[in-house]
């Protein structure tokens, strides 16, 4: 679903972002496959090559692989199909459980207990197993994994390749947003004033999604995933002085009535607390987003914004299982698709749009039923293997020049010992015998 989004005092400065919000491994797989739609059937635009980005929790990630040249392709191949040379980005690097932080907490325990049995012992008439239980919810872990794996992963990734772990080396502004457990604030890491923590850190921090991982320290504060303040943080590239921005909320509200009438199997508490859960925090997600959005339009009149989304009524998207190698395929290629249509359904009021900014839709790209983010994986393989190949033939006649050269060097060296007269002739002017 594409809300266009058009600016009612256009200025065409040529200043074009991205923003990307979270959503977990099931946003960032739908953001993979959308940012590759754009890439491919927007003529002109360059995503490795923008004004500004931000990102928060999985939308980080991403928005620090563009920032550091890293396409779509480069980042599905890394983390959907592990073949992109690097060490793979397989689920369990998310799912180490975070045993230091349960040690600390069972450790703490007994000292929690006799708390509790001391307000017993103080007031055994008013006590109560609830009031010698309580101190005990301390022993309970921040989170349930540790994302510190993930950060080496991210650190190792952007120093490596001509990349960079430094905001301040990057040739594009790239801001990460995490936010502060213990104050609510928010914290743009890569903003002038704080850029001088690594990004892969930063990524950590606005990934870190409470409950699920523990919190990430930085400079003696306890930070969490951004979206815990704002969904897309869009306003941070708008104050900067973006003219265009694309931004991307992978989660939506399911709408199980989207056909028409609601479906009995489509009835949420069917499937369990998870989906129960998940829908809660999708509404909650969606909705504080449309009220910033909406805000947009008077706080930043001069910008263009363009919002991608899932349909409301999309059933494989609510219902995704992102753990599964083939499902994080259909997902991404899902993403894809749903894109372009977009993209191609909304074109004669997109196309003005995005001709103020030198961009122009390639409908004929749009429109071609072969296309999928897979062929653009195969063609990059493709692309690849014959880089290697001319690589690979170029430095076989280098090293047959080098030896040719060297047997030549070899020989001449032989003639001037055995040959008196070779040592007067030869380049240069001949040296007087005394």
């Amino acid at each position: 679903m594409l809300t266009p989004q058009p600016a009612s005092r256009p200025r065409q400065r040529g200043r074009i972002a991205v923003a990307l919000a979270g959503g977990g491994p099931l946003g960032a797989f739908y953001e993979i496959g959308a940012l590759q739609a754009l890439a491919e059937g927007i003529d002109g635009l360059d995503l490795c090559d923008l004004y500004a980005y931000v990102g928060v929790s999985s939308g980080a990630m991403l928005a620090a692989g563009l920032a550091n040249d890293l396409t779509p392709v480069d980042i599905g191949r890394i983390v959907i199909t592990n073949d992109a040379g690097h060490e793979a980005a397989e689920p369990s690097l998310f799912l180490r459980p975070a045993f230091r932080e349960y040690g600390r907490r069972v450790a703490g325990a007994p000292r929690r207990l006799l708390t509790g049995l001391g307000r017993l012992a103080l007031w055994p008439l008013s006590g109560s197993l609830a009031e010698v239980l309580e101190p005990l919810t301390g022993t309970l872990p921040a989170g349930i994994f540790d994302n510190g794996p993930f950060e080496r992963y991210l650190s190792r990734l952007f120093t490596s390749g001509g990349r960079s772990n430094d905001f301040r080396r990057l040739r594009h502004r790239l801001v990460i947003v995490a936010a502060d457990l213990n104050t609510g604030a928010e914290r743009l890491f890569g903003a002038t004033a704080d850029e001088r923590v690594p990004i892969s850190q930063a990524v950590q921090a606005s990934t870190a999604l409470p409950g699920l991982y523990t919190p990430v320290t930085i400079d003696g504060h306890a930070y969490v995933d951004g979206a815990l303040l704002r969904t897309m943080h869009a306003s941070v590239v708008l104050e900067a002085g973006a003219d265009l921005v694309f931004c991307i909320n992978p989660l939506v509200s399911f709408d199980a009535s989207a056909g028409g009438r609601q479906l009995p199997d489509l009835d949420l508490t069917r499937h369990g607390l998870p989906v129960v859960l998940g829908q809660t925090f999708r509404s909650l997600i969606q909705s504080r987003m449309l009220v910033g959005v909406a805000a947009y339009r008077r706080r930043f009149p001069h910008a263009d914004i363009l919002l991608f989304e899932p349909d409301r009524g999309d059933r494989r998207m609510f219902f995704a299982t992102v753990f599964r190698y083939t499902d994080r395929r259909r997902l991404v290629d899902h993403a894809y698709q749903c894109t372009r249509r977009d993209l191609l359904r909304s074109a004669p009021t997109l196309a003005p749009v995005l001709a103020r900014h030198g961009l122009r839709l390639r409908r004929d790209v749009l429109a071609d039923p072969q296309r999928s983010f897979h062929a653009a994986l195969e063609r990059q393989r493709r692309a690849n293997r014959r880089v290697a190949q001319t690589l690979a033939a170029t430095l076989d006649r280098l090293e047959a020049q080098l030896a040719s050269s060297a047997a030549g060097r070899r020989g001449s060296l032989q003639l001037s010992r055995t040959d008196p007269a070779a040592r007067w002739s030869g380049r240069g002017p001949a040296r007087s015998r005394r």
